[in-house]
């Protein structure tokens, strides 16, 4: 049994759009009015406390909502790719440690484009083993929360 074990979560969502305009939704997101707009429920706030927004190593503090109850998040960007990728992890190393990336995948689909949503979790055979109902929770109110962002994003950019 291996120490460690990586779990990846991900939500796939095809979007009648272009990557370009998916992109520049979630590059506008800058402040906690832009990010409640894409989860009114869940979302809170939202800044950038260090850098410039959405370049490489610039660092975000976000608050929002999981398992109802409100985190306090503070993530860096590790990569950017203009119209197909964002990652980023927490800024904190050791927090990195357990969740080493989340990333928004975007991928030209024809006329339509995939919106793939996906967070790299690391969980440890005494996490499984001492809460693993805790732990089933946790990643299936992620997996959901996941799932309701996709939803939302593909209501805001499809055409009416």
């Amino acid at each position: 049994m291996a120490f460690f074990e990586d779990r990846v979560l991900t939500d796939t969502i095809e979007i009648n759009t272009t990557p370009e305009k998916v992109f520049q939704f979630l590059t506008s997101i800058v402040d906690s009015e832009s990010y409640q707009a894409w989860h009114k429920e869940d979302h809170v706030a939202f800044r950038f406390i260090k850098g410039e927004p959405w370049v490489t190593g610039s660092v975000i503090h976000a608050e929002e909502y999981i398992h109802g109850k409100l985190h306090k998040l503070k993530f860096i960007i590790t990569k950017i790719v203009p119209n197909k990728k964002i990652e980023y992890a927490p800024a904190s190393w050791l927090l990195r440690k357990y969740f080493p990336k989340n990333e928004f995948i975007i991928e030209a689909q024809g006329d339509t484009c995939r919106f793939i949503a996906s967070g790299t979790y690391r969980i440890g055979w005494i996490g499984k083993t001492l809460f693993k109902k805790k732990l089933a929770e946790g990643l299936a109110s992620i997996e959901k929360h996941m799932k309701e962002e996709g939803e939302n994003l593909k209501q805001i950019l499809e055409p009416k």
